[in-house]
């Protein structure tokens, strides 16, 4: 169990970690990465995270998901201003994902043989983004079927953009998809 001062430097080692992850994936952040990385030797990091890569990844995927859960569904879920809440979901990806400059570490995982190992922590990112998002577009007057349908698109879109821009090397590949995502949420 890690406590105290420990869990603090832990904590400050993931965000570290999670970059290593989203430039190599799983199976290509190797030890040697991972410590070179984050400046730590072999000891350092399984006194960390004595369960490994595995426990290094687990709480890599567990702070992204804090973290949208924070920015992004919970101001579509609970939000007084479900228009702002929207707003706010695709000006939280553009910060997160600099403007597409940056992939998603999740869907990384998606597409590898890590999505098996990881299978629960990927469903679950994905689902919770769809339905917090599926709701807020009912509230904002969608009807129930195209609403579905459309966050659906919306979270797949975003992750499609982010590959494109990628594959491009034009990060305005993703701008514009969350503007044109954006007018197609913010009007039933």
């Amino acid at each position: 169990m890690v406590t105290g001062k420990t869990a603090i430097e832990r904590a400050a080692l993931v965000p570290v970690l999670a970059e290593v992850f989203r430039a190599h994936g799983f199976d290509g952040a190797s030890l040697a990465r991972l410590t070179e990385g984050s400046g730590l030797g072999k000891g350092s990091l399984y006194h960390y995270f004595p369960g490994g890569k595995d426990e290094m990844a687990q709480a890599v995927l567990a702070h992204i998901d804090g973290w949208f859960e924070l920015n992004v569904f919970a101001p579509l879920r609970d939000g007084e201003d479900t228009a702002a809440g929207v707003a706010r979901m695709f000006d939280e990806c553009g910060d997160y994902f600099r403007s597409g400059r940056r992939v998603c570490i999740v869907g990384v995982f998606a597409l590898s043989s890590t999505r098996d190992r990881f299978a629960l922590a990927v469903k679950n990112y994905f689902t919770a983004w769809a339905s917090a998002l599926h709701g807020a577009l009912l509230r904002l007057g969608h009807a129930e079927l195209p609403a579905a349908e459309l966050a659906e698109d919306i979270v797949g879109a975003i992750q499609g953009a982010l590959v494109l821009a990628r594959a491009v090397d034009d990060p305005e590949v993703f701008a514009r998809t969350l503007q044109r995502l954006r007018t197609r949420a913010l009007t039933p």
